[in-house]
């Protein structure tokens, strides 16, 4: 959810960059016109607004193309991590026994202890 969001503010940051870029193009345009002689220095001008423009949209759809692909690394190192926690039954690293040992199920052993006897039924045999 963060790197929706820090996508977002990274997108709207590039076209910010690209409208000045935009507007700079055409100040410049402007400028060069101004002290054009000919119509062919005026058109040049214009071309070379044109190209600046072309530049400045190109490098805004590489810059959102990367901030997408920023967004879909995060996401997949998140996915890929595994989370191991050392709990008390987990050996310590080198270790070869678990630091406390289970009790091995004996067989034919009755798996509830039946001390004290009770004249109740066990608790789970009650709604049936």
């Amino acid at each position: 959810m963060m790197q929706s969001y820090k996508e977002k503010i990274s997108n709207m940051a590039s076209v910010a960059k690209e409208h000045i870029t935009i507007c700079k193009a055409r100040a410049q345009e402007k400028a060069e016109k101004a002290m054009a002689r000919t119509k062919e220095e005026k058109e040049i001008a214009k071309e070379r607004r044109k190209a600046k423009e072309a530049q400045a949209k190109m490098q805004l759809h590489a810059e959102k193309a990367e901030h997408a692909a920023r967004k879909l690394n995060a996401k997949h190192s998140h996915l890929h991590t595994t989370h191991t926690h050392q709990g008390y039954n987990q050996p310590a690293a080198g270790a070869t026994a678990p630091m406390y040992p289970q009790p091995q199920p004996v067989v034919g052993a009755t798996t509830a202890p039946t001390y004290p006897p009770s004249t109740h039924p066990p608790p789970e045999a009650k709604y049936f």
